[in-house]
């Protein structure tokens, strides 16, 4: 390749959204429909891109005909729920508000939002008490939001990966660098913007898969890795709630979602139930156990036991409605395979594990507006660190970015986002990366990738946790980080790729000091040498954000 990196011509829109997944193309059709020049950056292609390429079919969402007309049950209930905990109240509040709306918008777009006749309630629930996870099909939900986008005159950009944010120098945002990917050689892509909407999704790669080797085999989209978070962090943006980690579960190698769409019971080897919510198949709830008892893999594993689900006492309706569930929620390829293999769910179970090495949850700090703590920019979905409610989340604050980005631009003027020293900088960096040899001795990015896997699942996982062992994985990580800047590549896919791995670096850091900072044990953040749960510093978040070019961490209260 080239010495020297090209450069596409300068674009120009008013709300640029970095991501086309179902945050940001909510953001996009929310912000054409105030009257705003969108463009959306997507990394690969929007109609099968991001967490929610496959399909979905839990949809978080208050009804008042359903759930009566005070929705404080349902909050308490949201809160208790698996994606409850760590969100500011005041977010949660305004997205129970309207989360409605944007099921009715889904509805009538053509989503199956009541594939049953009605709003059917089921999964993730407790006995007696109230559902608040909305059944729906959403296998062909990318190509609508898409269709839906296009309608509205947003411009997507295919195979154009966000890299970073580009402010002025006073704290605003002009515009944004993406890698335009569609060649062979990658080129630089520089867009003037008035605001940015970050929306690229999960934390994805950081820690191992349970198939160490094959990075890719990951629950949510392996592409997600930590793009919008990293960028955020060194336009000046405040992060939060990095020191939180956890595990989901799933059918045992096959990191997929869905544990809630599975109707059978979690057993034992000889099918004893192990959890005390349901010993019956249940689609109203489902077993609970996978969302309320989270050691229960570990702790059977450590007593020799292996994990079950087990369906073969699913009525005919019963199996249908969950192979209906399971296809829509992306696990077409568990469902060959258990067929390729002749599997029978009258006579066979599944065996259930961890479905990842581990997660890194938190990201962005916003506001009840989704702004961020830069003027002008704005992030939704996976990528907040301080709200959280999955699917529908990415959906309702996604419309809430797109509304709140498109009226901060219409009092803002362009500038000249191609003249900032930050894109000076970032062509100098791209332009060193592609043109090393992969004959020396520097290393590609996978070697790279593998590496701070290796070092966030032995120092920075879920299940212990120290101060010795945390500043032991942060020396190691450091060492990494000198070493992602000197990779090389051949071609644009691997280009995309040695972004990335910097990325994940950086990220990686910022996980283990707020590790650090959080001197007690709290759910998965298991610290042995501070084994107690603080009371002092119930409902305070730890925070990070770059001052003097290096992470600083502190503390803030939760929003009531």
């Amino acid at each position: 390749m080239s010495d020297m990196i090209e450069m596409n011509e300068t674009l120009e829109c008013d709300v640029l959204v970095a991501g086309g997944g179902v945050a940001g193309l909510m953001a996009a059709i929310a912000a054409a429909g105030e009257g705003a020049r969108v463009i959306v950056a997507e990394k690969a292609n929007s109609k099968r891109s991001g967490s929610g390429a496959t399909g979905n079919d839990h949809f978080l969402c208050y009804i008042p005909s359903v759930h009566g007309d005070d929705p404080a049950e349902f909050i308490n209930e949201m809160e208790a729920s698996q994606i409850g905990g760590n969100n500011d109240m005041d977010l949660v509040r305004r997205y129970v508000a309207e989360s409605f709306d944007r099921v009715k918008d889904w509805d009538r777009w053509g989503v199956g939002m009541r594939e049953h006749g009605d709003w059917e309630f089921n999964g993730h629930a407790k006995p007696g008490h109230l559902r608040v996870w909305l059944k729906y099909a959403g296998r062909e939900q990318k190509p609508i939001f898409t269709r839906e986008a296009l309608k509205r005159g947003v411009t997507i950009l295919n195979h154009h990966p966000f890299a970073d944010v580009i402010t002025d120098g006073n704290n605003r945002v002009v515009g944004g660098i993406c890698i335009d990917v569609t060649d062979e050689v990658p080129k630089m892509q520089v867009i003037r913007a008035k605001s940015v909407v970050l929306a690229t999704g999960s934390v994805n790669r950081l820690f191992g898969s349970k198939t160490m080797g094959w990075m890719f085999n990951n629950a949510g989209c392996p592409s997600d890795v930590c793009t919008g978070r990293a960028a955020a962090y060194r336009a000046g943006a405040r992060l939060v709630n990095l020191d939180r980690t956890g595990t989901g579960a799933g059918c045992k190698y096959f990191n997929r979602g869905g544990k809630a769409t599975w109707l059978g019971v979690y057993s034992d080897i000889e099918g004893k139930p192990l959890g005390p919510f349901v010993t019956k198949p249940s689609k109203e709830y489902g077993d609970l156990a996978g969302d309320i008892w989270h050691d229960m893999f570990s702790i059977k594993r450590r007593q020799g036991e292996p994990v079950f689900m087990n369906c073969s006492e699913c009525t005919d309706e019963q199996l249908d409605y969950m192979l209906w569930g399971l296809s829509n929620e992306g696990n077409v390829g568990t469902l060959d395979h258990l067929a390729l293999e002749g599997f029978d769910f009258r006579k066979h179970m599944v065996e259930f594990d961890c479905k990842d090495g581990g997660s890194i949850g938190g990201g962005i700090d916003i506001s009840v507006d989704a702004q961020c703590t830069v003027h002008g920019l704005f992030a939704a979905g996976d990528e907040t660190g301080n709200f959280r409610a999955d699917m529908g989340g990415a959906a309702t604050y996604g419309h809430i970015a797109g509304i709140s980005a498109a009226c901060y631009s219409h009092g803002q003027t362009p500038f000249p986002a191609e003249e900032t020293e930050l894109v000076k900088a970032r062509a100098n960096h791209y332009s060193e990366i592609i043109s090393r040899d992969a004959d020396t001795a520097t290393p590609d990015w996978k070697e790279i990738n593998v590496a701070i896997q290796q070092v966030m699942t032995d120092y920075c996982g879920p299940e212990v946790r120290s101060e010795h062992i945390l500043t032991t994985g942060l020396s190691h990580l450091k060492r990494l980080q000198k070493k992602a800047a000197t990779v090389h590549c051949a071609n644009s896919h691997e280009f995309m790729r040695c972004l990335e791995a910097e990325d994940l670096a950086l990220l990686g850091e910022l996980a283990f000091v707020s590790a650090i900072e959080r001197k007690e044990t709290r759910g998965k953040h298991n610290r042995v040498d501070y084994p107690f749960t603080n009371p002092l510093l119930n409902n305070k978040f730890v925070t990070v954000e770059k001052i003097n070019g290096i992470p600083i961490t502190g503390w803030r209260e939760k929003h009531k």
